[in-house]
């Protein structure tokens, strides 16, 4: 049984070895902080992946434009961090994902890395959106706090007008209060009717934002269970932002998944995902 919704971003796994029926993972740490920690996580969750047969695609943000206070970690300078995510690429042999915010850094980052993102808050921004279409890659939208499932099939059609089917998107909660959020695993189903695969953001989800510290906190002790239930509500892939050290992140330690814990997780979801699709 093949899930035919992977069909226009199955070039992204050429020279994995794994299950067409497997669900894909997208990991890595929050922001590039430097090169070593990327070379760790990269090389530590690749072997994770091709030992249990999970598509692997490389995250990680070349800057962070969306902070609390002003004097927030942003990146270590556009072009260094871009050039680091490249190396990932061309080193472990695998698809790289990042974030964009203005529609001139759609053409950027697309020399660099395979995936473009599209965060949260910006997933209505049309020109946005055209732009990251425009370049041929595949564009990951994810799902904002604001937007219903049903809403997201506009930000998917936006990207589908400009001639770009290698669409995904994102479940990764709404907002529940000012300081919380929730996820409705109902938005799995209701994405995938737009015809394109669709992650649940395991860590964001369990974002705590607009603390009065003016650092954003998480519920980390709550992954293992959103992941669960992502795997068994159908969703085609996983978002998992890790880190070796999570309390000495530069960004968003507070929900991040510590890299350690990530290999026994990805066990229990195999076995959930083989438990529920057919051969």
């Amino acid at each position: 049984m093949v899930n035919e919704r992977i069909t226009p971003i199955a070039f992204l796994f050429e020279g994995q070895d794994y299950d067409p029926r497997m669900f894909f993972l997208i990991a890595g740490p929050c922001v590039v902080e430097n090169e070593a920690l990327l070379e760790t996580v990269a090389g530590e969750v690749k072997r994770i992946c091709k030992r249990l047969g999970i598509p692997y695609i490389f995250k990680s943000s070349y800057r962070k434009a969306n902070r609390t206070r002003a004097d927030a970690f942003t990146g270590i300078g556009d072009e260094q961090a871009l050039e680091l995510l490249r190396k990932v690429r061309q080193q472990f042999q695998v698809p790289v994902l990042t974030d964009i915010h203005t529609p001139p850094e759609a053409a950027m980052a697309a020399t660099y890395v395979d995936v473009l993102q599209i965060p949260a808050f910006l997933c209505r921004q049309t020109e946005l959106l055209q732009a990251a279409g425009a370049t041929g890659k595949v564009v990951n939208i994810k799902k904002g706090q604001f937007v219903s499932g049903e809403a997201m099939h506009f930000a998917a059609e936006k990207v589908r007008q400009t001639g770009n089917n290698r669409i995904l998107l994102t479940e990764r909660g709404a907002m529940f209060g000012y300081g919380d959020l929730v996820v409705d695993f109902r938005n799995v189903p209701i994405m995938q009717a737009a015809g394109v695969p669709v992650v649940v953001d395991c860590t964001h989800s369990l974002q705590q934002p607009n603390q009065a510290g003016g650092v954003t906190g998480g519920r980390p002790q709550l992954i293992e269970t959103i992941a669960r239930a992502a795997i068994a509500t159908g969703a085609d892939g996983i978002f998992i932002e890790t880190h070796p050290e999570p309390a000495r992140a530069l960004s968003d330690g507070a929900n991040m998944l510590a890299l350690h814990h990530l290999e026994p997780l990805l066990e229990q979801l195999v076995r959930i995902r083989k438990a529920i699709v057919p051969e």
